[in-house]
């Protein structure tokens, strides 16, 4: 029997996550398995991956075979390089007290590098939060600058038309007078 650590698909449409398990080859890729190992979702940024290594890591040790993306996970998630320096362990090649300082290295390297790009997303967020609010502020500023405008020149309007209404008040009044004068 064939055993692979694969991904069964759950979710919705166009949001799936994923079921990280251990099962027959033959089995349907949503149906039975073995053995649930951890879960895998790429909707969020960074990915969230949860992961029971040991477990992954007894399977790898008597057979199974991760499918390709099953084996990036693993590999994200440092299983692979544990067998590896496992296989050195049982080699002779290096002491387990090695083995741990060099997982231990890569892993402390591989949460800084996933605590960088968090960090650095949520600088990105705030960076283009403040620009949103930048351009907002300036698109506010040219409305009112428009209202004022358009204010004005209605103002302006009103002034030219009570001053035509009033300079047609008086020449009315001076015409009558001046026809008597002419008479």
């Amino acid at each position: 029997m064939a055993v692979k650590i694969r991904l069964q698909r759950h979710g919705k449409k166009n949001f799936a996550f994923f079921h990280i398990v251990v099962a027959d080859s033959r089995a349907p890729r949503d149906g039975r398995f073995i053995e649930q190992i951890g879960s895998y979702n790429p909707n969020t940024n960074p990915a969230t991956i949860i992961l029971d290594a040991d477990k992954a890591l007894a399977w790898l040790n008597v057979g199974a075979q991760p499918t390709l993306t099953a084996r990036r996970i693993l590999s994200y998630e440092g299983v692979l390089l544990r067998k590896h320096l496992q296989g050195g362990v049982a080699k002779g090649a290096l002491t387990q007290e090695q083995a741990d300082a060099k997982f231990a290295a890569w892993k402390a390297a591989q949460d800084a590098k996933i605590g960088s790009k968090v960090s650095g997303l949520k600088n990105e967020a705030i960076e283009k939060a403040k620009a949103a609010k930048a351009a907002e502020a300036k698109v506010n500023a040219a409305r009112a600058e428009a209202l004022a405008a358009k204010k004005a020149e209605a103002e302006e309007a009103a002034r030219a038309a009570a001053e035509e209404a009033a300079a047609e008040a008086e020449a009315p009044a001076a015409e009558p007078a001046a026809e008597e004068s002419a008479e």
